[in-house]
């Protein structure tokens, strides 16, 4: 990991257990567990992220994660006096598959206040978007209205993202897996989740943005994935570009600047792609 990631693990490690301390874990699960029908630990593909992101793929339309930013590491503060709900609702008319919320504090600028908000807005699924390392945050995001938490695959061993994803599945969430390293990625990829990312972005170096890296990993994904490309994808033309074998978009910057982000959502939910394959395969 580089110096930023292990600083905002260790950062987000500290305050889930400096949560667990005003809030026991087995309270926090039992509340998520209260918010609506779990499943087995053996998980699957069936919760409403998946669904919804699987339905696009279907019909052969490219699915859009929008995304609800405040700020970026690398470009400051991107929605000052937002508008969480109003935005999500834009999103959600103009044709995005599912919303992710940025919920990291220090420098994303996000919250789970932010995620309640968009959850309580629109009817579409909603991306709890952190870096999550414990079992405690996948429940918060749970309890505060998550359909699905991102992991990030260079910030966890192989038993890690099991474990935290085997937590979602119980809670009845998915999860998409993103990387954007080679080796990363591969171990990903392995894990059998069903929604697996290529990010452009290094968490590594955030101000570094390589939109080359999911026309060199796309091959790595197999058939039964869902394909997402994340960062970097700014315009229509952006996603025209993008290989065949991708079935959704993760776009927040460009969205949280434009002037009406419903046109840009609305033109990319447009988007036919090649590919129609259904998604089956999921963490065991």
């Amino acid at each position: 990991m580089s110096d930023f990631l292990e600083r905002v693990v260790a950062e987000r490690r500290a305050d889930a257990e400096n949560a667990s301390h005003a809030v026991a874990e087995a309270d926090v699960v039992a509340r998520a567990r209260r918010r609506g029908p779990t499943r087995a630990p053996s998980g699957g593909s069936n919760d409403p992220f998946t669904r919804a992101l699987a339905e696009r793929r279907a019909a052969a339309r490219l699915a859009v994660i929008a995304e609800v930013k405040r700020a970026s590491p690398s470009q400051g503060v991107l929605g000052r006096g937002v508008d969480v709900r109003a935005l999500a609702r834009r999103y959600a008319g103009a044709g995005a598959a599912a919303i992710s919320v940025l919920c990291e504090p220090r420098h994303w600028g996000g919250s789970l206040a932010d995620l309640s908000a968009v959850r309580e807005s629109v009817d579409v699924p909603v991306l709890c978007k952190d870096v999550i390392v414990t079992g405690y945050q996948v429940a918060e995001a749970c309890s505060a209205g998550a359909s699905a938490v991102l992991l990030i695959a260079e910030a966890l061993d192989d038993e890690e993202i099991r474990r935290l994803a085997t937590r979602a599945f119980e809670l009845g969430m998915g999860v998409l897996i993103e990387a954007h390293e080679t080796a990363a990625f591969e171990r990903a990829v392995r894990t059998g989740a069903a929604v697996v990312g290529v990010n452009a972005r290094d968490l590594r170096a955030p101000a570094e943005i390589r939109p080359e890296r999911i026309r060199l990993l796309h091959h790595l994904a197999r058939p039964e994935h869902i394909l997402v490309a994340e960062s970097g994808i700014g315009s229509e033309e952006d996603a025209r570009a993008l290989p065949a074998r991708v079935d959704a978009v993760l776009v927040g910057a460009a969205l949280m600047r434009a002037s009406d982000p419903g046109v840009l959502v609305r033109r990319l939910a447009s988007l036919t792609r090649e590919r129609a394959e259904p998604a089956g395969r999921s963490v065991p």
